[in-house]
């Protein structure tokens, strides 16, 4: 039956039809870093279509890391990347430069000029969403230019943090609640003994 035929190789390209990567979230900001754009995507081209648009951008671009300039010009790289990386958008004739307050270094004597950098750590403070109460941290460290770990600190808005502070204040309260009537049982058990051998020693003595 051709009908019934049409059905199943239907339903046979829905099973086997590959679903799409999942969204993943990244910031993106222009050469200068002047204006930085929180974006997901689930592929590069995907987040370099969006980049255009959100950096408002002419030209087509290339996404570099904001960390060291490496170009991301492949999937499989791309999909290497942890989440909230952050990339610069380079138009056509741009480069790549360092940020100018995006790494804090501290040494105590001078760097001599042919060494290479043990760890670099930078620090990047950026809102997710406007409404939240602080701005989230991310804090990266590469070391020897090869190993690198991110930390992500995500802070919550007036609401979140509203409804933790009252669930932290009713967890405490309970157990000050609790640590009272203990006490309370505690001493009431101690005045109810002293009473007990007051009345019986009288008893005692009359006897011998």
């Amino acid at each position: 039956n051709p009908s019934v035929s049409s059905v199943g190789t239907e339903l046979t390209r829905r099973v086997w039809a590959p679903s799409p990567p999942p969204q993943r979230p990244f910031r993106v900001c222009n050469h200068d870093r002047t204006l930085k754009k929180g974006l997901t995507a689930g592929t590069l081209q995907e987040l370099l279509e969006k980049a255009v648009d959100a950096l408002l951008l002419c030209t087509a671009v290339s996404l570099v890391l904001e960390e060291d300039g490496t170009e991301v010009d492949s999937e499989n790289f791309f999909q290497t990347l942890s989440d909230g990386t952050t990339f610069v958008a380079l138009e056509y004739g741009q480069t790549w430069k360092p940020s100018r307050g995006g790494v804090l270094s501290y040494s105590l004597t001078q760097k001599p000029r042919n060494t290479k950098d043990i760890a670099r750590i930078t620090f990047d403070l950026y809102k997710l969403n406007p409404h939240d109460l602080f701005g989230s941290l991310n804090v990266k460290a590469t070391f020897y230019g090869l190993y690198s770990m991110s930390l992500d600190l995500k802070c919550l808005g007036p609401k979140k943090v509203l409804r933790e502070l009252l669930r932290c204040s009713s967890s405490l309260m309970y157990a000050l609640g609790h640590l009272l009537l203990t006490s309370a049982t505690y001493i009431r058990r101690i005045i109810e003994g002293a009473d007990r051998w007051h009345t019986t020693a009288p008893a005692t003595e009359n006897w011998y």
